[in-house]
């Protein structure tokens, strides 16, 4: 099996001496393989098609170090003959909530439209996911949020460090939960980033708990209700934190008209503000589908092929 490979179990014979299991990768789609549990020996079954060469491909594991001193892992993928001289177009992803782990996963968009033109990847473990366990997670709840987004910050600075890329070839992306990370990084860091995709997006955490499913939230993100968490929401909330005179890279802010968990209020509340202000943005509202990039495979293509233009205009 692969390395940096994620695993999961599917079924087991009545007999208990076989189990299935399907592995993906950063560079491997998804593949079952059957496990005899009685003599060790594993073989795979069936495996999804290839959509890029990921031969002249490797993947790196690395380490940041977040201002409290914790280490947050991310990898990066690129070419075997990368040269980390600090000019490679990167596009560095993460979305630290919910306890949600962000493994390596086969992406074939991915492949064909950015590595194969000569990009890196990279994917943060930052706090507030479950990569680590139920402490991971824990560990930026409520008012101690902002130590997801200084992993991700840190992330950044290191793989600048690294000389991997530059902030004139990074740019940011993460959605919904993810999309909150994305404000958050643009107003706290604008130098650090030259494209920033904000996806279906939480964007004004000070009313979020009255805009779609918000309320349901107030275990993740706090409620404007306690005074102490309603400091800490207004300190961080993207658009309450957008100032006047601030150079921001142009993001690109997205949503969908018919979201009824996030609701497209944020993305059009946060666009309308930079306008306000007169800073440069890209914004686009799908019509149909709900929390994500549409209801059909056309309006999926749609979206993603807006997405790696704009990448690919501003860090290529």
């Amino acid at each position: 099996m692969p390395d940096n490979a994620t695993v999961h179990a599917v079924d087991a014979d009545s007999a208990g001496s076989l189990a299935y299991l399907t592995v993906t990768s950063f560079l491997d789609p998804a593949t079952l393989w059957r496990l005899d549990t009685a003599t060790g020996a594993v073989a795979p079954v069936k495996t999804s098609p290839r959509q890029f060469d990921s031969s002249r491909y490797v993947v790196e594991q690395q380490k940041a170090t977040s201002p409290d001193g914790t280490k947050v892992p991310y990898f990066v993928v690129h070419s075997a003959d990368m040269k980390f001289d600090g000019t490679n177009p990167t596009i560095m992803y993460a979305y630290g909530g919910f306890g949600s782990s962000m493994t390596p996963n086969y992406n074939g968009l991915m492949g064909r439209l950015w590595l194969d033109r000569g990009g890196a990847f990279v994917l943060a473990n930052i706090r507030g996911g479950g990569e680590f366990g139920p402490a991971w997670h824990e560990a930026a709840l409520t008012i101690n949020r902002q130590r997801a987004f200084d992993d991700f910050a840190a992330v950044g600075r290191d793989v600048i460090d690294r000389k991997i890329t530059a902030p004139s070839r990074l740019g940011i992306q993460g959605g919904s939960n993810g999309g909150l990370l994305m404000g958050v990084e643009l107003v706290q860091h604008p130098e650090l980033w030259q494209a920033v995709d904000i996806e279906i997006p939480l964007l004004d955490m000070v009313r979020y708990e009255q805009i779609a499913a918000g309320a349901s939230w107030v275990g993740e993100y706090g409620s404007v209700a306690d005074p102490e968490q309603r400091a800490f929401l207004e300190s961080i909330s993207p658009y309450q934190n957008l100032r006047p005179g601030v150079r921001y890279p142009e993001p690109f802010v997205w949503t969908t008209t018919k979201d009824d968990r996030v609701g497209p209020q944020h993305a059009r509340k946060f666009a309308a503000r930079l306008a306000e202000f007169g800073d440069p943005y890209l914004f686009y509202e799908a019509t149909e589908g709900g929390h994500g990039g549409g209801t059909n495979i056309d309006e999926t293509a749609r979206t993603s092929a807006l997405e790696f233009t704009y990448f690919m205009r501003k860090l290529m």
